[in-house]
């Protein structure tokens, strides 16, 4: 089968609209509505959990042994901790980033009664007063502040503008699109996963692809602090693949070109089998790819199985040099992901069993053994 084409303008119209709206895991509701309205101009159903998580379902020849796909909608950010003598604001992360990428970000709080400017900024911000004391501040959340850009200070001014502690901060992404190829901004992880996908359904409705079983397309709204996957799946559903970002860094085999499949991720390896048939699927459709192991990173389909869910999961990625900071991709990993996905929700089912929660022996899967009786 020769795979759709990708609307490039449109996955990356798709990223800009998606890195326009505030999202911090716990703010959620506005990216939410956003892709909902997507999916449904796309002609999908759409249904969310009570918290926003979303379910669109493509329907195939049959509903059991369905096959899902995941990214998430929540990106980094941070909370008021305190209201300081001086009217600044003492923060704590969302999610798991450090100080040093807050230092110098614009950021908006966002108050009950309305939001709020600001930056973040270390405690000794000054070289003119602190001299060479700004270059030997500890790095911590402790040693920042958020400095709001209204008439406050001291606490009890702070305080009659309407913040309150727990207020959600948001961080600027500050993208850039450039000719290269090349995009940076915050929060690429994992809106640029979710262009994709948005991308991938597109082409597939647009072609009218058909699949073999219902494919269900899930964003998840707090996989940034490790709920991910958690609630969403169905009980129908015997795979479930994963979109988000692959650290290109020392020591790590992923790319910004091409797809990055995990193996394994600190909760483990990935199942054999779904990531054998991704691999081939690459290879199949001449889509260019690499694999990884991810140390210190879990995704939606962790979350998944930590929860309970029995199904085969996998994890395919878009390189992101500094992961979590001010992140760089390639839009051709983005294009690359898309028509994995596709390859993929279009490919003819392997194992039929799955369709079933408990089976027999028979008909379940092999993996490569060394013959009795062999010299090892």
């Amino acid at each position: 089968m020769t795979l759709p084409d990708i609307d490039e303008a449109y996955l990356l119209g798709q990223l800009r609209m998606l890195l326009s709206i505030d999202s911090p895991t716990g703010y959620t509701d506005s990216v939410v509505r956003h892709v909902s309205r997507e999916l449904e101009r796309l002609g999908l159903t759409v249904e969310l959990t009570r918290r926003g998580a979303i379910r669109a379902i493509h329907k195939g020849g049959v509903s059991e042994g369905a096959r899902a796909v995941v990214a998430h909608v929540d990106t980094l950010g941070a909370q008021v901790k305190s209201i300081k003598e001086n009217g600044r604001l003492e923060l704590v992360p969302i999610g798991n980033w450090s100080s040093r990428f807050a230092e110098g970000a614009r950021a908006t709080i966002y108050a009950e009664i309305g939001n709020f400017r600001g930056t973040i900024l270390p405690l000794k911000a000054s070289g003119h007063t602190f001299n060479d004391e700004v270059d030997t501040l500890p790095v911590s959340w402790r040693t920042v502040e958020l400095r709001i850009d209204q008439i406050t200070s001291s606490k009890l001014e702070t305080q009659a503008l309407g913040i309150e502690i727990g207020d959600i901060v948001a961080i600027d992404p500050q993208p850039e699109f450039l000719d290269s190829g090349f995009i940076v901004s915050r929060h690429l992880d994992d809106k640029a996963g979710v262009a994709a996908m948005l991308a991938a359904i597109e082409a597939m409705e647009r072609h009218g692809c058909g699949t073999e079983v219902d494919l269900h397309w899930l964003f998840t709204v707090a996989e940034e602090v490790g709920v991910g996957a958690s609630s969403i799946v169905a009980p129908e559903v015997a795979a479930l693949i994963s979109v988000d970002n692959g650290t290109t860094a020392p020591g790590q085999n992923s790319s910004e070109f091409g797809v990055t499949v995990a193996m394994a991720d600190q909760t483990g390896p990935f199942d054999y089998h779904l990531t054998k048939k991704l691999t081939s699927l690459c290879r199949d459709h001449g889509i260019a790819y690499q694999k990884d192991v991810f140390r210190y990173y879990r995704s939606d389909s962790a979350a998944a199985i930590v929860a309970g869910h029995d199904i085969r999961t996998a994890l395919i990625t878009f390189g992101v040099d500094a992961s979590h900071g001010y992140e760089r991709i390639h839009r051709d990993a983005l294009v690359s992901v898309a028509q994995l996905i596709i390859a993929y929700a279009t490919s003819p089912i392997e194992i039929k069993r799955d369709a079933q929660e408990m089976a027999g022996r028979e008909d379940f899967t092999h993996q490569p053994v060394v013959p009795q009786g062999s010299s090892r």
